[in-house]
């Protein structure tokens, strides 16, 4: 027993991590937040694409990580507080909105505007934590900017119009050779603002475009993340994996340009899950939550805020 308690007075507990909730347009918005004693930073970390939860896992995509609890953990035991987030309309959000389809970029910057509000009762200095689809949200939240913003952290985050990278993904695997002119002409459409009836797309398409899905790439597509990132002067951290296959070395490049204040960091050997690639298996960071983070990735993150502190 005397041993235990003496375990207990040198290696204190982690940080709990404990749901909390906002008002939402029609129910509440849910986060899981890591409270730590005197963290002069918070980070409020936003998901990629679909149904992705606050943990970085999407039973939709078969995509299991939990890169964002990893990120959340990793921060919290170097004294940054974090708030990771469920979208609108899915998980502890799902009572947000009627229907998950019913969602634009521009209501996920208000939510996350207000998860900015909340996170400043963590800590004075509240930071967003992109990744994917989650960096454009970024993007468009800090258009205006929360008093208690001090700047944005884009993990992962296209430099260039989605439609345009959904088409480059799908160029990247041959065996959709078949399938690129008819995808090129419904990309061509939604970004000029027009749907199709999904029944007259080809059936192996109609899952990526239902009548809800694309209503939300119409408006996903309008978005130019350089035009976005050029209005923004604030604090940035560009964070890109060298052996991302969803987003590029590119994207990263094209986000510096617009961003000339900014810090770029690369990751030797990351994927687009913010971990080091397994030689041989380049999807087994998409699958396996045991993957540790990308050994720099945390380290960097928390220079980065330590360095903007010693600046003010």
């Amino acid at each position: 027993m005397r041993l235990t308690c003496l375990f207990i007075l040198f290696f204190p507990a982690l940080a709990a991590a404990d749901p909390v909730q906002i008002s939402g347009p029609q129910g509440p918005l849910e986060a899981e937040q890591i409270a730590v004693e005197g963290a002069a930073h918070a980070v409020v970390i936003i998901p990629g694409s679909g149904q992705t939860d606050r943990d970085g896992n999407s039973l939709e995509l078969g995509i299991s990580t939990d890169a964002y609890r990893l990120l959340a953990d990793g921060l919290a035991e170097r004294g940054v507080a974090s708030l990771r987030i469920d979208k609108r309309g899915f998980y502890g959000s799902a009572k947000a909105i009627v229907d998950p389809n019913d969602i634009t970029i521009s209501a996920y910057a208000k939510d996350t505007r207000d998860w900015v509000r909340y996170a400043s009762g963590l800590a004075p200095c509240v930071w967003i934590a992109g990744h994917s689809e989650g960096g454009l949200v970024a993007l468009v939240a800090a258009q205006k900017s929360p008093e208690s913003l001090c700047g944005l952290i884009l993990m992962a985050t296209p430099g260039r119009p989605f439609g345009q990278l959904m088409i480059e993904q799908f160029e990247a695997n041959p065996a959709n050779a078949p399938l690129m002119p008819e995808l090129r002409t419904i990309v061509a459409d939604l970004e000029a603002g027009k749907s199709r009836d999904p029944v007259s797309v080809t059936p192996v398409l109609q899952p990526l475009f239902s009548a809800g899905l694309q209503r939300y790439m119409i408006d996903l597509f309008s978005y130019d993340p350089v035009s976005l990132a050029k209005e923004w002067q604030g604090l940035t951290l560009i964070i890109q994996g060298d052996k991302d296959i969803q987003v590029r070395a590119r994207d990263a490049n094209l986000l510096k340009e617009a961003l000339p204040q900014a810090h770029q960091v690369t990751l030797a050997g990351g994927t687009h899950m913010l971990k080091a690639a397994v030689a041989g298996n380049p999807f087994a960071t998409y699958a396996n939550p045991a993957l540790p983070l990308h050994e720099v990735l945390v380290p960097d993150i928390v220079r980065f805020l330590e360095e903007t502190s010693k600046r003010e």
